[in-house]
């Protein structure tokens, strides 16, 4: 059991030698600042939704979970990767005086192409960059969040004055600490298509979150960013799947001849 527990701990400090071992293929260098692991994102994480990335009506996320985090009535729910980091953002806020309500979170296909007619009739037929349209919405997958204060969860509508409340400052300064990022920024509404909402929140995990933050790039920029980055590695040799697969793939111990004290044989995680 020892031996095995030592066996995990080291396997995430090996991954970038398993992968030159496994293949004997010399990669071209890595140099972006975000891991490629982190780029793979087979749990959908980077997922992005808006006018030009539609989401299908049948689309839903796998692991929603039921917001326990500070809310308003009634039943919301999020992936749980998301809901966790949340619950760990509610609870740093809360320490620093600062209470947090989460207003809404998922939302499905359905809803969304609801509450967007709606509000087009009621707009006579403007689109008024408030709502997104159905397939477009960030909060389709389940990754989306809007979180206020007291004060404004009990306000009929939000808007861009929200950001001078001292929870949204905070958020705005510490949520990408998190794994969370401001998702229609204020000085980005010609690339997102949608105003600045200084309460919805996007988790993207702390690392895409600290690099977009320090950089300040919206989930579009940095998707077109990676994904050029990805496309230049291959031009240059790699195979961009193959490589976060062999990075992926831990190492197989080998007995090295030797014993222990207790007559266990030593296990080697090198090649």
């Amino acid at each position: 059991m020892k031996k095995l527990l030592t066996y995990l701990a080291l396997c995430s400090l090996l991954l970038p030698l398993c992968a030159v071992a496994e293949s004997g293929a010399e990669w071209p260098e890595w140099t972006y600042a975000v891991s490629p692991l982190t780029l793979w994102d087979r749990g959908g994480v980077l997922t992005l939704a808006n006018r030009d990335h539609l989401l299908s009506a049948e689309y839903d996320p796998i692991d929603l979970v039921t917001v326990t985090a500070k809310h308003v009535s009634g039943q919301f729910q999020l992936r749980a990767e998301a809901h966790a980091a949340l619950v760990e953002m509610f609870d740093a806020a809360k320490a620093e005086g600062y209470t947090l309500y989460v207003k809404s979170a998922y939302r499905s296909y359905q809803t969304q192409h609801t509450m967007y007619y709606t509000r087009l009739e009621n707009n006579k037929g403007k689109d008024d960059g408030w709502v997104s349209f159905p397939g477009a919405s960030d909060h389709q997958t389940g990754l989306g969040v809007d979180v206020l204060n007291y004060t404004w969860t009990k306000k009929d509508g939000m808007n861009a004055q929200f950001a001078s409340a001292k929870e949204a400052r905070w958020m705005a300064a510490h949520c990408h600490e998190y794994g969370f990022v401001i998702r229609y920024q204020q000085d980005k509404q010609e690339i997102t298509g949608i105003n600045y909402e200084p309460w919805h929140l996007r988790y993207v995990g702390r690392e895409c979150a600290q690099y977009m933050f320090s950089n300040n790039l919206s989930l579009e920029e940095f998707t077109v960013e990676w994904q050029a980055y990805v496309a230049d590695f291959e031009s240059r040799g790699g195979d961009f799947d193959a490589y976060c697969r062999e990075l992926s793939t831990p190492p197989q111990p080998a007995e090295t001849g030797e014993y222990d004290e207790s007559g266990d044989a030593e296990m080697s995680f090198f090649r």
